[in-house]
């Protein structure tokens, strides 16, 4: 009995492991209730009286050095792993996909960009709002219809309190806590009580640009807009606007771009006329201006404003606003490389 507790005293010291199976394929071999030293500790009723004592000294220092010895290995190990990092035994078995910025994350940030290196900063807002912010400070007459049920969501507690259909909200308070020179750029995502199909939806994202100082120009704001398109779609994009008419700017006016599919030429995505709707901008209306504390003898102003759906329809060709919003990851996958 003493020659076999020897023997494997001098096993147990020369014991060595690569790896954590490796450590508990040693603690089985030794320590489980099948392993040698239980085996050995089974044997003890037959060693004779007189020796009971010496071998059950040597059987409790062969258990105290094995379990201290696969102790240590263990250490060993996952302290090595953790210093290399090559193994994480935490990390799941099945393999982990990489994510993706959303495709409005990808153009918002690209909008936001090109203004930024154009001199305006980023402003943001609440999206649930007040009717001065949103409509009266914009200029909006008490019976203009985008206050209607029809196209407000309106909070049933507090009539005055709406969510935003505009990102023109931002600008409202951006004036109204500041002085010119004012050049900001307000993204952000609005709300309108409309049905849900391929070219509609409840809910989309804007981007509006505001600047105020002294001399603006109808002029300043064409050159702006016109570096905007080339940057976004390409150098030799062409620009075109068209008189129309909003409450919080005048002179207004839509701006088309020429279709960057078929370059001008005419297609069914244009209609056939070589150009597409972007964007609606003006010149600051003066009343505005003075609803927002800013004088508008002294200074003078345009603003634009632009969905970042219809800018990232026509980057990637996109043609259900529902794609958008129902979180298929097909469709996600397809702008991995857009990062």
């Amino acid at each position: 009995m003493i020659a076999k507790i020897q023997q494997l005293l001098e096993e147990v010291e020369r014991l060595q492991a690569t790896g954590p199976e490796a450590v508990e394929a040693l603690r089985i071999k030794y320590l489980s209730k099948k392993g040698a030293i239980n085996e050995l500790m089974a044997d003890f009723r037959n060693v004779p009286a007189e020796m009971k004592r010496e071998v059950g000294v040597k059987l409790n220092e062969l258990k105290t050095k094995a379990q201290e010895k696969i102790a240590a290995l263990k250490e060993a190990v996952e302290t090595n792993d953790a210093g290399t990092g090559d193994m994480d035994l935490s990390r799941t078995a099945y393999p982990v996909t990489p994510g993706t910025r959303h495709p409005l994350t990808i153009v918002r940030n690209e909008i936001v960009d090109i203004f930024s290196r154009l001199g305006f900063s980023m402003a943001e807002g609440p999206e649930v709002e007040d009717d001065w912010h949103v409509y009266s400070s914009m200029n909006f007459a008490d019976d203009h219809p985008a206050r209607d049920m029809q196209d407000t969501f309106f909070v049933e507690a507090h009539p005055d309190i709406i969510l935003r259909s505009h990102t023109s909200s931002v600008q409202a308070r951006v004036m109204e806590s500041n002085q010119p020179p004012i050049r900001v750029i307000c993204p952000g995502r609005v709300y309108r009580n409309e049905a849900i199909s391929a070219r509609a939806h409840c809910f989309f994202h804007q981007v509006e640009g505001l600047y105020i100082d002294k001399n603006v120009s109808f002029t300043d704001l064409k050159q702006v807009l016109l570096l905007f398109a080339q940057e976004m779609f390409g150098t030799g994009t062409r620009i075109r606007l068209r008189p129309s008419y909003f409450p919080f700017t005048e002179p207004s006016a839509e701006m088309d771009i020429s279709c960057n599919i078929c370059g001008g030429e005419g297609c069914s995505f244009c209609k056939h006329t070589g150009w597409v709707e972007i964007l609606g901008c003006g010149m600051v209306d003066p009343a505005v201006l003075e609803a927002n504390g800013i004088d508008s003898s002294v200074y003078t102003g345009y603003a634009f404003g632009m969905g970042i759906e219809r800018i990232t329809n026509l980057k990637y060709q996109v043609k259900d606003l529902r794609m958008f919003s129902e979180n298929d990851m097909r469709f996600l996958k397809e702008f991995e490389s857009a990062n």
